[in-house]
């Protein structure tokens, strides 16, 4: 199956538990259509660049996952309908990475 990583922001106001239990349903997202989830890492509330949605700072967070490509438009799908998520962008990846991320 192909690789994937995604990242996602969350809204400021959230708190950790709230932003670890979202990522937990997409995680069982990937999981319920066969897919592996490798690595999620919590790069926590960092600044944006310039304003999104009237807000300054959100939670990131990165998914690594091995999984069919129908699994990845049913996460990108409950991201896009979910109102704490400000934005996403999935990648497709050759291979996975060994160790943290750059972040």
């Amino acid at each position: 199956m192909p690789y994937y990583e995604t990242v996602f922001i969350a809204r400021q106001d959230l708190t950790d538990a709230q932003v670890k239990k979202m990522t937990g349903d997409f995680e069982k997202i990937i999981t319920d259509n066969k897919g592996k989830v490798h690595k999620t890492e919590f790069w926590g509330v960092r600044s944006f660049a310039y304003r999104i949605n009237k807000a300054r700072k959100g939670h990131y967070v990165l998914l690594e996952t091995d999984t069919p490509a129908s699994a990845v438009h049913e996460m990108e799908r409950q991201m896009r309908l979910h109102e704490d998520v400000v934005r996403y962008l999935t990648i497709r990846e050759d291979e996975l990475s060994q160790g943290p991320s750059v972040m």
